[in-house]
């Protein structure tokens, strides 16, 4: 199987179930959850059974999306949900700031070290760029679920925490052009 298509399928997969159940069921979410638990556990087998291994992130976000979606389910609570989002950017960001205690380096240069050749003072402004971001979009998550509409939510979710991402990453260009070493 085609490496890309399978990352692609099982990474937007479980979004794109749970968007069709979402706005099948008159914008329900106790009725498009229990899909999008099933889609996510379903990619995680498929990516396992074709790569016999499961990337960190896919797995963290799995095990996230089936523990908080389970709990918005169990009680009948969207907050559970809702804040899902923020406990993961919150988690990213603290594993940058304090991870750096255990591994010795920047957690970036741990994890792109590999793809990219940085100055240890570059590798430390990404590192606390990104968790400055995090931070930002943890925030940003908990003003959107606590001031709009469920449907607001949804769809800042998806399609305005990506661009948003896409768009700080393509700001970090610059400090990675300054930082890089030649080789």
């Amino acid at each position: 199987m085609n490496k890309s298509f399978l990352k692609f399928a099982t990474d937007f997969g479980p979004l794109a179930i749970f968007f069709f159940y979402y706005y099948n069921s008159d914008k329900n979410l106790s009725v498009a959850i229990p899909p999008l638990i099933v889609a996510t556990i379903a990619s995680l087998f498929i990516v396992w059974f074709f790569e016999k291994k499961i990337p960190m992130m896919p797995l963290i976000s799995g095990i996230l999306i089936t523990f908080f979606g389970g709990l918005t389910i169990y009680f009948n609570d969207p907050t559970f949900i809702y804040v899902k989002p923020t406990i993961i950017n919150l988690l990213f960001a603290i594993g940058l700031i304090f991870g750096k205690y255990f591994t010795k380096e920047p957690v970036l240069k741990k994890i792109m070290g590999k793809s990219i050749s940085l100055t240890d003072i570059g590798w430390e402004l990404l590192n606390k760029r990104w968790a400055i971001f995090f931070i930002g979009l943890a925030i940003l998550n908990e003003c959107i679920w606590r001031t709009q509409s469920e449907e607001f939510w949804v769809n800042f979710k998806v399609w305005g925490m990506l661009p948003i991402t896409l768009i700080f990453t393509i700001f970090q260009v610059s400090l990675i052009s300054k930082h890089k070493i030649n080789e």
